[in-house]
C-alpha cells in the first residue's frame, strides 16, 4: 500500500481542522441560542412542567337577616383533586381511591364520564372530606400521583329546611351553563348558585377566584405542601342583607303542619320588605353542598309532594274569598258600590243571574247584608251581585290593570304569573267559546278562571294596609341611594280604604276568625276556602290574607297563609298567620313569646282570656 504525499495530508489535515471548527462553531452558537437566547424560555417551560397552576376558590359572601342574624355563611373544608392525565390513569386512580373516600361505582362512572368531556382541568373527585379522609390521603399520598389535597371554603346553611326555597343551594357548574352568556367568564369545577338567592344574587355573592401554585415530579406527585402557595389571593364575594325575620322564618317552619302542603308569606307594611316566606314540604339546601347524589336526587324530584317548588312564589291557586276585597276595590273605583250601601236581594243561599244559579256557603243565607257584614260572614250572594253591577268586561279590564295576570316583581327566580282573564276573547282562546256575563260571578268571589300565587295576594293585600301603592316585595334589603317604585296602585279613597280595612277588621271581631284574634295586636284579614276540584273528591284549598299591628295604629306586618286541602280557611290558615304575626310584633317590641297566642288556643285550654270579651263588649260611639 502506497503511503500518501505528505502534502497529501497537511491538506486532509486542514480540511479536517476546518470541518471541526465549523462544527464547533455551530455547536457555540448552538450553546448560545439555548442558555442565552431562549433561556427564559426553556426556563419558563421547566417551571411550567414543575409547577401547576391551580384556582383558589372565592368564599361566597355571608347572608345576613334584619337583625345582623346569619342565615348562611362558608367554612373550611378539604376536597381531593386529580391532575389531568390519561383517561385510563385516571379511571385507575379512581379505583384505588375508591375503598379510602367511599366512592361508589355509580361515582367512579360518573367521575370518569366528566373528565373525559373536558381533560382539560382538575377533577374534583370528593369535596367536603372527613377528618378520617383527609388523614388517609395524607398517610397515602406517595400511592396516588396525580392527587392533591386542598382547601375550599363550603357553604353552610344553618337554618336547613327551614330556608330552603328562600336561599336555594349551589352546586358545581354545569356544561350548558358555561354555554350561557351570563357565566362566560365562569370555569369547570367553580361553585354557583343553582336556586333562589344563591342563584338570583350569583354574580355578587360569587367573589373572584385566586391562584397558588403546587410543585409536582415527573411522575405528578405533589412535592412539598399539598397547599402550595398563593399567586393571587381569592376576593371573597359581597355579603347579602335580607328584609327577613330569621326567628319568623323559622317558627313558621315550626308551627305549620308537618303533614299538610303550602306557603306562608310575610310582608313589612312600610316598605314591603319580606319578613318570612316558607313553602311546604321544603328540603335542606346542605344536601347540595359538594355534590348530591343521584339517587337523593331522583327522590327529591319525583316526590309526589314536590319539595323543590316553591309554592309561594310559583304555586297558583283560586284565590278564593280572599279576593272578594278586590272585587269590592274595583266596584268602589268605579262607583258602582258605596261601603255602607246593602245589596237590593238578601242572601237565601242562592242567587240566579241569566238562568245560572250559584249558591252561597251557607245554605240558610245571611239576609241582608252591607259590605262589612258581607266580609264578615264571606256572604257569596252580596259579591254575586257586586260583580253583576261592575260587569264581566270591566272586571276583566280592572283586574288585569291590577296586575293579577302579572308577577310581582320579587328578587327570586322563576316567579310565576297570576292566570287571569287579559280581554273577553280569552274564553274563546283559552276554551274555544264565548264567555257569557253570567261567569262574572265565579270571579268575583275568587274562582273560575282565577288563579294567583300566596306572594301576589300577599301584595294586594300590602297595597290594603298602606292606603297606596305597593312596592313589589323585595328579600335584599335596598341599597343607599337605591329607591323601589311602587308597582300597584288601588287609587282609592281614603274612605274607601278605611271601609275596606273595617270590613277585614270585622272578620276578627265576629266573623269566620273570630278565633284567631291576638291579646296585643289587632289583626284583620279574610279568610278563604278555595274550591279546585270539579269532581269534588278533594277537600278545599284553605286561605287567609290579612295585617296586624298595635290597636290604633297602621298594620305592621301582611300575612298570607295558603294550606292545600286544608278544608278551612278559619280553622286552619287563619290561627298560623295570627301566629307568626304575634311571634313577629311580640319579638318587636320586646314582649315574651309565650305558647298560647290566639283566642281559640285559650278556649281550647280553658285559660281565660277576659281581653277578649272586654273587646266584644267596649261599647261604640253610635252607643249611648
Amino acid at each position: 500500500m502506497r503511503a500518501a504525499h505528505p502534502n497529501e495530508r497537511r491538506v486532509r489535515a486542514r480540511l479536517a481542522a476546518a470541518a471541526i471548527g465549523i462544527l464547533m462553531l455551530i455547536l457555540l452558537a448552538s450553546f448560545f441560542r439555548a442558555q442565552v437566547v431562549r433561556g427564559t424560555a426553556w426556563a419558563l417551560q421547566s417551571e411550567s412542567n414543575r409547577l401547576r397552576v391551580l384556582p383558589i376558590p372565592a368564599p361566597r359572601g355571608t347572608v345576613f337577616d334584619r337583625y345582623g342574624e346569619i342565615v348562611s355563611d362558608n367554612v373550611p373544608s378539604y376536597s381531593l383533586s386529580l391532575f389531568p392525565a390519561e383517561v385510563d390513569s385516571i379511571a385507575i386512580s379512581l379505583s384505588r381511591l375508591q375503598p379510602y373516600l367511599s366512592l361508589s361505582d355509580e361515582r367512579v362512572e360518573e367521575l370518569v364520564e366528566t373528565f373525559r368531556s373536558n381533560r382539560r382541568f382538575p377533577l374534583l373527585v370528593k369535596a367536603n372530606l372527613t377528618d378520617e379522609e383527609v388523614a388517609a390521603m395524607a398517610e397515602l399520598r406517595p400511592e396516588f400521583p396525580g392527587a392533591f389535597l386542598e382547601t375550599r371554603p363550603r357553604r353552610r346553611y344553618i337554618h336547613g329546611p327551614a330556608l330552603g326555597h328562600v336561599l336555594g343551594y349551589v352546586g358545581e357548574v354545569s356544561p350548558q351553563e358555561l354555554e350561557s352568556p351570563r357565566f362566560t367568564d365562569y370555569e369547570r369545577g367553580m361553585i354557583l348558585g343553582k336556586d333562589g338567592l344563591e342563584r338570583q344574587y350569583e354574580e355578587l355573592l360569587q367573589g373572584v377566584q385566586g391562584i397558588r401554585y403546587v410543585e409536582v415530579d415527573a411522575l405528578r406527585r405533589v412535592v412539598g405542601s399539598f397547599e402550595g402557595y398563593a399567586a393571587a389571593p381569592a376576593i371573597p364575594g359581597e355579603d347579602l342583607h335580607l328584609h327577613l325575620d330569621l326567628a319568623l322564618q323559622n317558627y313558621i317552619h315550626e308551627i305549620f303542619p308537618d303533614s299538610m302542603r303550602g306557603a306562608v308569606v310575610a310582608l313589612n307594611s312600610e316598605d314591603g320588605g319580606i319578613l318570612a316566606l316558607y313553602s311546604a314540604p321544603s328540603y335542606d339546601p346542605s344536601e347540595f353542598v359538594g355534590g348530591i347524589s343521584r339517587d337523593r336526587w331522583q327522590a327529591l324530584d319525583t316526590d309526589p309532594a314536590e319539595p323543590l317548588f316553591n309554592r309561594a312564589v310559583m304555586g297558583r291557586y283560586p284565590p278564593a274569598s280572599t279576593w272578594k276585597l278586590a272585587t269590592a276595590a274595583i266596584a268602589m273605583e268605579l262607583g258602582v258600590l258605596e261601603p255602607n250601601e246593602v245589596m237590593p236581594v238578601p242572601c237565601t243561599g242562592s242567587f240566579r243571574f241569566q238562568n245560572v244559579t250559584r249558591r252561597c256557603w251557607n245554605p240558610n243565607g245571611h239576609g241582608y247584608q252591607d259590605l262589612a257584614g258581607a266580609v264578615a260572614q264571606s256572604c257569596n250572594v252580596y259579591f254575586y251581585q257586586v260583580g253583576v253591577r261592575i260587569g264581566l268586561e270591566r272586571i276583566v279590564e280592572e283586574g288585569t290593570r291590577l296586575g293579577f295576570g302579572e308577577p310581582c316583581g320579587v328578587d327570586l327566580p322563576r316567579e310565576t304569573s297570576g292566570e287571569f282573564p287579559d280581554g273577553l276573547d280569552w274564553w274563546e282562546r283559552r276554551w274555544n267559546y264565548r264567555a257569557a256575563e253570567n261567569e262574572v260571578l265565579s270571579i268575583a268571589i275568587g274562582q273560575g278562571p282565577n288563579d294567583q300565587t300566596p306572594l301576589k295576594m300577599a301584595q294586594f293585600y300590602l297595597a290594603l294596609a298602606r292606603g297606596e301603592g305597593a312596592p313589589a316585595p323585595r328579600l335584599r334589603r335596598p341599597i343607599e341611594g337605591e329607591e323601589l317604585q311602587p308597582a300597584w296602585s288601588l287609587d282609592l279613597t281614603e274612605a274607601s280604604t278605611a271601609s275596606l280595612q273595617e270590613s277585614l277588621r270585622q272578620v276578627t271581631a265576629s266573623g269566620t276568625a273570630f278565633r284567631s284574634t291576638l291579646e296585643h295586636w289587632e289583626l284583620i284579614g279574610k279568610t278563604g276556602t278555595a274550591q279546585h276540584d270539579v269532581m269534588g273528591d278533594r277537600l278545599p284549598h284553605a286561605w287567609f290574607a290579612g295585617m296586624a299591628g298595635p290597636f290604633g295604629s297602621a298594620p305592621e306586618i301582611v300575612v298570607v297563609v295558603l294550606v292545600e286541602e286544608g278544608d278551612s280557611g278559619s280553622s286552619v290558615a287563619a290561627p298560623i298567620a295570627a301566629k307568626a304575626a304575634d311571634f313577629h310584633l311580640r319579638r318587636k317590641y320586646g314582649i315574651p313569646v309565650d305558647t298560647i297566642q290566639t283566642l281559640g288556643e285559650h278556649l281550647d285550654a280553658g285559660i281565660p282570656a277576659p281581653w277578649a270579651w272586654e273587646r266584644q263588649n267596649r261599647p261604640t260611639p253610635d252607643d249611648p
